[in-house]
C-alpha cells in the first residue's frame, strides 16, 4: 500500500511598516534596506537553490515600494551624488561627514549596535573589537562622560559603519558576491571608493530582489499573495466590537467606530492588488490580511475581489470551531486544523496556521543542529500524515511566520537550517510542499464553518493591537485625523496630486505596527520610535489637509518598558 503524502504550505511574509517620518520625509529607521540585504536576498537564494521547493511569500505592499524607493535613491547617489534620505545611507556613503561632534558620534555608535550580538557581532571579530571598545560608554543616558568617542579618530567611525553593513549582508551576497569578501579581508581603514563599493553592493542586491521573486512565480515554484496596502487591521477598521468575540472585557477606544471603516478597507484592498500587479504582472489569488485578522464582515469583502484564499492563526481556528460546535474530537486532535474552512457563503477558503510547528521555526530551531531541526519538523509533519491515513492527500498543514525577522538569532542567518529544510522536505516520501492556491485547485477537502470569531493570528484575538489604555489612545488620535480628512475632502478640492497625496498619508497612519508596538511590555526604545513615527504621520495628514495640528500630538501616547523575546518583532503562539 502506498502511503499517501500530506500537504505542506509553508508561508513567509515579508513586511516593514513606512519608515519615513512623516514631517521631513527621512527613513527614521533602516530595516527595509539591511533586511532587504540580509533576508529577502537569502530567502529568494535559498528557493532558488532548491528549485523543488515550493512555498508562499507573502509582501505587504508598502514594503514593496519602499524597496523599490531605496534602489532609485541609492542609483540617484551613485550616478549624480544625490543624497538620500536615509541618514544612515548617508554616513555610509560620505554624503554627512564624520564630525567632531559627540552627539554625531554617539548616534553612529548606537546605530552600528542595532543588531542580535551573538550571531551578526560577535561572529566578525574584528566588527566585535571595535564594538567593545565602545561598551564602557555610556551612550543612551550620558554620553558627555564618554571621552574616548572624542578621541577615537575620523576613521574608526567610518570603519564601524562600514564593518556594520557587511555584518548585515546575508549568507548568499557574502558567499556569491566577491566584493563583499575582498571589503571584509580589509579589515580597516575603508577609503571612499569602499564606501562607494559597498553603495554598489546595496543597489545591486535591493533592484533585484522583486524581479528574483518574479522569476519564481513565472515558473510556478512559488506562489506570491498580498496584504492589504497599508497593512490595516480589517476587522477593527469595520468594527470596534469584533475586539469583544474573543476579549469581551476588554475596553474599547471612546470613539464608538473608525469612520467609513469599510470604505478605507475596500481602498487597501484594491490598492493592494494595484501595487501587486504592477511589480508583479498580475494580481494576487490570495491575501493574507494583515496581522492574520479575520472577522465575518472581512472575510465577505474578499468574495469582491476574486479572491480565493486567506489565512490566520490556530486561535481564531480553535474559537470558531467551539463556537460552530464541530465535534470536539476533530478540535482537540487538531484533525479540523488541516482542513481549509469555508465561512457562510464566502466562496475564500480560510486557512489556519499550525501554531506548535510554526513557532519551532520561530523560536526553538535556533538552538538546534540544523540537519537535526530539519529532521524533527519532517518527523512531525510524518506523524500528522500517519495520523490522517488514507486522508492525508486531501489535507493541508499551514506553516506561517515571519520571513525575515527569525534568522538573525540563528547562526550564519539560518543557512545550515534553511538548506537541511528544504533538502528534506521538498524530497520526502510523506509530505508534499504545495501552495495554498495549488491546494485549492487540487481538491483538498473543505469543511464549512457556520460561526467565525474575529481575531488574529496572535492569540487568537486583537488585544496586540487594542484593548487598553495606550493602543486605545492611539486610535482615538486617528479617529480624530480620519473626521477631520472626512470634513476636509468633503468641502475642500485640492488638486488630483495632492489629494493622491492625502489619501496615501491616511493609509500610512491607518497601518497596524503602531498599535502593535503601544504598550508596557515592549522595549523602551522600540515604543519611543514608533510613537514618534506614527504622530509625526497624523501630524502630516494634518499639514496636507491645510489643518491645524492637535496638541495631543505632541505628547508621547506609549513609553514602553521591558524587552521582549526576539526584540518585540514576533509574538510566541505555541
Amino acid at each position: 500500500m502506498i502511503e499517501k503524502k500530506v500537504k505542506l504550505v509553508v508561508c513567509w511574509h515579508m513586511h516593514q511598516p513606512h519608515y519615513r517620518d512623516g514631517e521631513d520625509g527621512e527613513y527614521h529607521l533602516p530595516w527595509v534596506y539591511l533586511h532587504a540585504i540580509k533576508d529577502y536576498t537569502d530567502m529568494v537564494w535559498h528557493l532558488e537553490k532548491c528549485p523543488e521547493a515550493k512555498v508562499v511569500v507573502n509582501f505587504a505592499p508598502v514594503l514593496l515600494e519602499q524597496l523599490d524607493d531605496y534602489a532609485q535613491q541609492i542609483e540617484e547617489w551613485l550616478d549624480n551624488g544625490q543624497p538620500m534620505q536615509d541618514r544612515l545611507l548617508n554616513l555610509l556613503a560620505g554624503v554627512e561627514p564624520i564630525s567632531g561632534q559627540l552627539s554625531q558620534r554617539q548616534e553612529i555608535a548606537i546605530l552600528c549596535q542595532k543588531a542580535h550580538a551573538p550571531t551578526i557581532i560577535h561572529a566578525l571579530p574584528y566588527f566585535h573589537e571595535m564594538v567593545e571598545l565602545l561598551q564602557n560608554c555610556d551612550l543612551v543616558n550620558d554620553v558627555s562622560h564618554c571621552v574616548q568617542l572624542s578621541y577615537l579618530s575620523e576613521q574608526f567611525f567610518i570603519d564601524l559603519l562600514m564593518w556594520y553593513h557587511l555584518a548585515w549582508m546575508g549568507i548568499s551576497l557574502r558567499r556569491d558576491d566577491h566584493r563583499i569578501t575582498l571589503l571584509m579581508q580589509k579589515k580597516k581603514n575603508f577609503s571612499k571608493k569602499d564606501r562607494r563599493l559597498v553603495m554598489e553592493i546595496l543597489f545591486d542586491a535591493i533592484r533585484n530582489i522583486i524581479p528574483r521573486y518574479k522569476a519564481l512565480l513565472d515558473r510556478g515554484q512559488i506562489e506570491l499573495s498580498m496584504s492589504p496596502y497599508g497593512h490595516p487591521i480589517v476587522p477593527l477598521m469595520l468594527d470596534f466590537n469584533s475586539l469583544h468575540e474573543s476579549t469581551p472585557n476588554a475596553p474599547l477606544p471612546q470613539a464608538p467606530a473608525y469612520p467609513g471603516g469599510e470604505e478605507r478597507a475596500r481602498w487597501h484592498l484594491e490598492k493592494g492588488q494595484e501595487v501587486f500587479e504592477h511589480y508583479f504582472g498580475q494580481k494576487s489569488k490570495g491575501v493574507w490580511l494583515s496581522e492574520g485578522a479575520l472577522s465575518s464582515e472581512a472575510v465577505k469583502l474578499l468574495d469582491d475581489y476574486n479572491l480565493q484564499w486567506t489565512a490566520s492563526g490556530e486561535g481564531v481556528w480553535r474559537h470558531s470551531c467551539e463556537a460552530s460546535q464541530i465535534n470536539p474530537h476533530l478540535i482537540n486532535s487538531k484533525k479540523a486544523l488541516y482542513s481549509p474552512l469555508k465561512h457562510k457563503d464566502a466562496h475564500a477558503k480560510l486557512f489556519f496556521r499550525d501554531d506548535g510547528m510554526s513557532d519551532l521555526i520561530g523560536f526553538q530551531y535556533k538552538d538546534w543542529r540544523a540537519e537535526d531541526a530539519a529532521n524533527n519538523f519532517a518527523q512531525n509533519m510524518t506523524n500528522i500524515a500517519n495520523f490522517l491515513g488514507e486522508e492525508a492527500d486531501q489535507h493541508v498543514v499551514s506553516v506561517i511566520l515571519d520571513g525575515e525577522n527569525a534568522w538573525e538569532y540563528y547562526p550564519d542567518n539560518a543557512y545550515h537550517f534553511l538548506m537541511a529544510f528544504y533538502d528534506v522536505l521538498s524530497d520526502h516520501p510523506r509530505i508534499e510542499m504545495t501552495t495554498f492556491s495549488q491546494a485549492i485547485e487540487d481538491g483538498c477537502k473543505v469543511r464549512e464553518l457556520p460561526m467565525l470569531k474575529a481575531g488574529s493570528w496572535v492569540y487568537g484575538s486583537f488585544s496586540t493591537w487594542m484593548g487598553d489604555k495606550d493602543k486605545n489612545l492611539g486610535w482615538d488620535l486617528l479617529v480624530a485625523a480620519k473626521e477631520s480628512f472626512d470634513k476636509v475632502m468633503a468641502t475642500q478640492t485640492f488638486t488630483e496630486e495632492k489629494s493622491q497625496a492625502i489619501i496615501d498619508q491616511l493609509a500610512i497612519c491607518e497601518g497596524s505596527d503602531w498599535f502593535w508596538w503601544f504598550g508596557d511590555y515592549n522595549n523602551a526604545q522600540s515604543v519611543k520610535d514608533f510613537d514618534h513615527l506614527y504622530r509625526s504621520h497624523l501630524k502630516k495628514l494634518y499639514q496636507l489637509l491645510e489643518v491645524e495640528i492637535p496638541e495631543a500630538l505632541n505628547q508621547p501616547i506609549s513609553h514602553g518598558g521591558h524587552g521582549v523575546e526576539n526584540g518585540g518583532t514576533m509574538r510566541r503562539n505555541a
